[in-house]
């Protein structure tokens, strides 16, 4: 039950009627007209048990885009409800609007439309639906909280998605439809053509050019059917922000990025989530599943605040994978969590796997390194450049392995880690 402020405006008014009429037995009955008013109003109110409740509508969203839920109402009930409907979720999904009118007859089903336009990444679920069904003379109404499961999987936003046609673009030049005059380690024949001028001397095909009046060349092109692994940390590096995106965030843009660009170069692509064990795998995935898999699989990943476990990260790889694959791990370059826990076990992984690692670079300490207005800033300028110096000398040590390092800003660092990958394809390296 609930009563509503008419009733209290009422009781306001009726208080002067004491005063005019000084007596027990008035106010007795002003409590006693209230009392049967409000009685009255709650047995002609609708009838809120006998509501109905379905749902229908969106599952997924993209981070920053809306989704719909509808909430049908039905009435199995003989009277008419009418009143105000709620239907709650969490606050990071943005739900709206706020409370609705509601008007049912009896027998019949309405339609109630929720726009969510979430703020955070993972699942969304509906708390519950609050319906207050109003009697005709607007004093009280009957009140339920009942449930109506539904949940909406908040998928990454991608934003670097505007990145890819100019990755294959590049892509297109190294493997086929343009010529690609590269002779590195590891790369496939492609075919024979007619020496021009500016050709590579070293790819001219002598028992070709005997047959033949011209001078032929072979063309090369990057192999193809490579593997690339993607290991995502999610251990409590990963939870620090870079402005307002924390850092698994960008980590998993990067990783849309370069899954997306791999797979249509015709490599394949696995991804592993990690920190003391997996959090999420995506194996075998085929060239059109392989972006809606890895989108599903990261949705409800959460920064872990635990130390990740660096040596049951390389077990796992180690087991998982038997070839020479590229090994991407996206992390944090941490001088406490990589001396103690990666840099050790670089060469069991590098004798027999490239590594690569990618880390989100925070472009305010960028800013506090020039700063110089005052005392402070200048305090400030001193620990900026010594976080870069830290962190210039952990990228050194990790090349000294022969670990690749992609270390850029948040808007950038899903392109660098592109670029890079496809400096590997065209080296032949991969």
């Amino acid at each position: 039950m609930a009563l509503t402020g008419r009733l209290g405006l009422l009781a306001l008014l009726g208080a002067v009627v004491p005063i005019v009429w000084p007596s027990w037995w008035t106010l007795a009955a002003l409590w006693g007209v209230l009392l049967a008013a409000v009685a009255l109003d709650l047995a002609l109110a609708g009838n809120v048990r006998a509501l109905r409740l379905h749902r229908e509508g969106d599952t997924s969203v993209r981070l920053g885009g809306t989704a719909r839920v509808s909430l049908i109402v039905e009435n199995t009930g003989r009277r008419r409800v009418r009143g105000v409907l709620r239907d709650v979720w969490p606050p990071s999904a943005a739900a709206g609007p706020r409370t609705v009118r509601l008007d049912v007859p009896a027998g019949e089903r309405r339609r109630v439309e929720t726009t969510l336009v979430p703020t955070r990444r993972g699942d969304r679920q509906s708390v519950t639906v609050t319906i207050r069904s109003r009697g005709p003379l607007g004093l009280a109404a009957r009140q339920l909280s009942r449930r109506a499961p539904w949940t909406v999987r908040v998928l990454p936003a991608f934003p670097s998605r505007r990145h890819l046609p100019g990755k294959l673009a590049k892509l297109r030049e190294l493997t086929g439809q343009q010529v690609a005059l590269i002779r590195g380690q590891g790369t496939e024949f492609d075919s024979l053509r007619e020496y021009v001028d500016g050709d590579d001397v070293r790819s001219i095909d002598w028992r070709a050019t005997a047959r033949r009046r011209d001078v032929v060349v072979r063309t090369w092109r990057p192999e193809r059917d490579r593997r690339i692994y993607l290991v995502l940390d999610t251990g409590r590096t990963s939870a620090g922000r870079v402005g307002d995106i924390p850092r698994l965030d960008c980590s998993m843009d990067a990783a849309l990025l370069l899954g997306a660009l791999a797979s249509r170069a015709g490599d394949r692509v696995d991804l592993l989530a990690y920190d003391r064990r997996v959090r999420a795998r995506v194996e075998g995935a085929s060239r059109t599943d392989l972006l809606p898999a890895m989108v599903r699989a990261m949705a409800p990943l959460e920064p872990e605040l635990i130390e990740s476990d660096a040596a049951g990260m390389v077990s796992t790889l180690m087991s998982r994978v038997r070839q020479r694959c590229l090994v991407v791990l996206l992390t944090e370059l941490n001088a406490a969590a990589i001396e103690e826990g990666l840099l050790p076990l670089l060469p069991r992984l590098t004798a027999r796997h490239l590594v690569m690692v990618a880390a989100v670079a925070d472009p305010r300490v960028e800013e506090m390194a020039a700063a110089r207005g005052d005392l402070a800033a200048v305090y400030d300028a001193a620990a900026a450049e010594r976080a870069r110096a830290e962190r210039r000398r952990l990228t050194a040590e990790l090349r000294g392995y022969g670990v690749e390092v992609v270390d850029a800003p948040p808007a950038e660092i899903a392109p660098a880690l592109a670029d890079a990958y496809l400096a590997l394809k065209a080296a032949g390296r991969l």
